[in-house]
């Protein structure tokens, strides 16, 4: 009886040491993955300050032309190399809307790009500029893909950079916006911010984007109003990785700016910009 009680507490023994936890052992320190942080370079990489009376620059601009719409059923024809709508004079670019039969269309403006001249893959986009009040009219500074990389349509999907926009019905009120195929207007999906500015039209003011490769920032003379960061999931939702340009212009009417009718009496209306100044990203 001893001896077999003895046998079963050496077999209990035998099993609670095969069960018995592991000690523990500590495990060297994880280091915290930190954001690369992105600074810009001191000087610009290019410039644009409108200093030469005349025409802009054709080394650096180009114009779109025409009275289509332009996707939004816009009113305006966008002339090519003409003074009337896009003229240099005392070292101020005017872009000037101008109620004129052209064409078929009832206004005449103008639309310049950088597109092929002057395309950017990140950095940071300073344009100083007055933006122009009244109702009807739609002015705005913005980027759009060089190239078509990403899906089977151009826009959306290769994306949409709007550092400025403002519509004339709705004074004051600054719009910043990125647009791709997952975020865009047409599906009511945008990635948008605003702020009031009640002396637009009255004074000069900076408008920045800053674009790296983990987000785009938006700025009015250095005050942070928008950021759109980098989600990882693909270019649905950033394209935001390949060349864009520089886009001036000043639409009237339209699905956005036209939303109140148009007020005739605002013409010609002008938007002035100061220079336009692109910082490029530092290693």
């Amino acid at each position: 009886m001893i001896k077999n009680i003895a046998l079963l507490g050496i077999a209990f023994l035998g099993c609670a040491s095969k069960e018995a936890p592991k000690p523990f052992l500590p495990t060297e320190p994880t280091t915290p993955v930190v954001p690369k942080v992105y600074t810009f370079t001191k000087d610009p990489i290019w410039v644009d300050e409108f200093e030469t009376p005349g025409l802009p620059n054709d080394k650096f601009w180009s114009y779109d032309v025409g009275g289509s719409g332009w996707g939004n059923n816009e009113l305006q024809y966008y002339t090519k190399a003409d003074l009337d709508n896009a003229h240099i004079e005392n070292g101020i670019l005017t872009i000037e809307a101008i109620k004129e039969k052209t064409g078929a269309n009832n206004y005449s403006s103008a639309r310049i790009v950088t597109k092929g001249k002057q395309d950017f893959l990140y950095g940071k986009v300073e344009v100083r500029a007055k933006i122009p009040a009244g109702r009807g009219n739609w002015p705005a500074i913005w980027m759009l893909a060089s190239q078509s990389d990403y899906g089977s349509a151009y826009w959306p999907d290769n994306g949409e950079i709007d550092i400025l926009e403002h519509v004339g019905y709705d004074p004051g009120v600054m719009h910043f916006s990125v647009h791709t195929k997952a975020f865009n207007h047409v599906i009511g999906t945008q990635k948008t911010a605003t702020t009031r500015m009640d002396d637009f039209d009255k004074e000069f003011h900076v408008y920045t984007m800053e674009w790296t490769p983990q987000s785009i920032k938006s700025y009015i003379d250095g005050k942070l109003y928008f950021t759109f960061e980098n989600s990882g999931r693909g270019w649905e939702e950033w394209p935001f990785d390949k060349k864009q340009h520089i886009l001036l212009n000043l639409a009237i009417g339209g699905n956005w700016g036209g939303q109140k009718g148009v007020d005739d009496t605002i013409f010609p209306n002008k938007l002035l910009i100061d220079y336009v100044r692109v910082y490029g990203l530092n290693p």
